[in-house]
């Protein structure tokens, strides 16, 4: 590696954010976005379905769209912006996609995507088997 991509990655490195969810593309996320009004600030939730994801280290982006009185409402994210103030997995869907543009062209209930029910963490299982070996 150059001295150059060296520096560069050492000045990204400081402002990448670490605790970000595990996010995948139809995921049904809730993002916290600072907006600015006069001299107020406050947090506006975006909640929408992540039909892109671009994945380049500080500059990485999401896309996210919703539905809002019948028009599609689409908007891209910096992940590590100081905009994006907090990002909430709300469900996941189960896509056999990398880019659900195909959401574009659909309207009303053609644009649910099936959900997926995943299994417990291994921290949980771990922590319940405890519990129960304790009470007996």
């Amino acid at each position: 590696m150059t001295k150059l991509k060296k520096l560069v990655q050492s000045i990204q490195s400081e402002y990448l954010k670490l605790e970000l969810p595990e996010m995948r593309v139809g995921d049904l996320v809730r993002i916290g976005v600072s907006i600015q009004e006069g001299n107020k600030q406050r947090v506006q939730p975006f909640e929408g379905t992540i039909i892109a994801q671009h994945k380049a280290g500080l500059n990485s982006t999401l896309t996210v769209r919703k539905s809002l009185q019948g028009v599609g409402v689409e908007r891209v994210f910096p992940l590590h912006g100081p905009c994006i103030i907090s990002i909430q997995v709300i469900r996941r869907a189960q896509v056999s996609r990398a880019k659900l543009y195909y959401l574009r062209n659909r309207t009303g209930k053609a644009t649910r995507l099936k959900q997926k029910f995943e299994t417990l963490p291994p921290v949980w299982i771990q922590s319940t088997e405890k519990d129960s070996t304790q009470s007996k």
